[in-house]
């Protein structure tokens, strides 16, 4: 295994220890008791873990680390990551009116499943998908991480849903270039067939 794969591996695991001080702050806001503590600390582990989402792909690109297992792995801890501070941002506020809409959860759920699902159909037709990272999905990510931090930080004194519209439209863009990507498969390989 790479440099850049043990980063991605270091993600993953970072997912439940963020989560642990997260719930609980959650918890202590919920109650009317804020725990500062706690929540700096989660705030401090999803910053880690979002910084070696940084790391794995400048050591990765500059070192010619690439590798199929890290193309699945890094999209995948991504998605743990960033799923994990949503859901916990949406089922426990962290402040009066500062959470993670409905509606914005769906649409971040309903953009993996159109990614993963298209893979899936398109593994089961034995098409060959090779996943390729697009600008589209590099700036949904950033701006969900954006998003996330925003919501988790606290510091400025702006309601959330402005990020979160601007989160949404990354979102929209980069499930319509995933839709588009995962039809020109299809095609490409009809005609190869056909030849």
């Amino acid at each position: 295994m790479t440099a850049a794969t043990y980063l991605t591996l270091l993600r993953t695991i970072l997912v439940p220890v963020f989560a642990v001080p997260a719930v609980f702050y959650g918890i202590s806001v919920k109650s009317g008791d804020p725990n500062e503590s706690l929540h700096w600390l989660a705030v401090g582990i999803f910053f880690v873990a979002a910084m070696t989402d940084y790391a794995d792909g400048v050591i990765a690109r500059r070192y010619n680390q690439r590798t199929p297992l890290g193309a699945f792995l890094d999209p995948f801890a991504d998605k743990l990551l960033i799923l994990t501070a949503i859901m916990i941002l949406f089922l426990l506020p962290w402040g009066e009116n500062w959470k993670i809409p409905a509606w914005f959860v769906g649409l971040v759920i309903l953009r993996d499943a159109v990614v993963w699902g298209g893979i899936a159909i398109l593994s089961y037709l034995k098409r060959s998908v090779k996943i390729e990272p697009h600008w589209t999905g590099k700036a949904c990510t950033a701006s969900i991480m954006f998003t996330v931090s925003w919501t988790g930080l606290k510091i400025i004194p702006i309601n959330p849903i402005y990020p979160i519209m601007v989160t949404s439209i990354f979102l929209v863009l980069a499930t319509h270039r995933s839709i588009l990507q995962g039809v020109q498969i299809l095609h490409q390989n009809k005609v190869s067939s056909i030849k």
